[in-house]
């Protein structure tokens, strides 16, 4: 019995010792300086590019300003902050209309900002965007 008892010490101890260095892969998926998608969202109205830009039942993504913007079969835009919900990280590949995160795997609709594959839960947050003077301005009003 000893020996048994011991293993299982054993066991904690290196489940212990691991810990630590599982958080580190965690910091390093962040986003870049730590912010959130609060602070990677635009604050205020960007204009993001001619309105042209995105095609009906298409979607565009504005790297420079996470931002994604697509646009229904009846002309309507919708824009959503492409900082992924599960980590905080940008997201740089939009397949179609389907954003891909490069931390993790996550998958948002870009029509809908839904996610539709895990490891995040939460969609996407969605932004205002409209369309004056033949272009695109995502973000808050002034």
């Amino acid at each position: 019995m000893p020996a048994r008892s011991s293993a299982t010490r054993r066991t904690v101890l290196r489940g212990a010792a691991a810990a630590p260095v599982a958080g580190l892969g965690l910091a390093a998926c962040s986003a870049p300086g730590g912010s959130g998608s609060a602070a990677a969202a635009p604050t205020a109205p960007v204009d993001l590019g001619a309105e042209s830009e995105v095609a009906k039942g298409g979607a565009k993504l504005y790297r420079d300003h996470n931002v994604v913007v697509s646009r229904a079969e009846d002309g309507t835009l919708k824009a959503y902050s492409t900082i992924c919900t599960h980590a905080g990280c940008p997201i740089n590949k939009l397949r179609g209309t389907t954003l891909v995160c490069p931390c993790h795997g996550s998958e948002f609709d870009a029509v809908t900002g839904k996610v539709v594959q895990a490891p995040a839960t939460e969609p996407l947050t969605e932004l205002p965007v409209k369309a004056a003077k033949g272009r695109i301005v995502a973000g808050p009003a002034d």
